[in-house]
């Protein structure tokens, strides 16, 4: 990602009820669609992380 502007997975359709990506300033920066005030900031290197998790299977006892 290059652009300061906010991007959304291709499989959330044209609804307003997904999380949201941009990089600005070295960070990464994620919000849920419909609460666009509301953003949490952190780092490539936590958020891949945390993806490597998901897809790992390590958080799936909290489903």
């Amino acid at each position: 990602m290059t652009s300061f502007e906010w991007q959304k997975s291709s499989f959330s359709g044209s609804g307003n009820d997904c999380v949201e990506i941009r990089t600005a300033a070295g960070a990464v920066e994620l919000r849920e669609s419909d609460e666009g005030h509301q953003v949490i900031h952190t780092t490539p290197a936590a958020l891949a992380a945390l993806l490597h998790g998901v897809k790992a299977g390590e958080f799936d006892h909290h489903a």
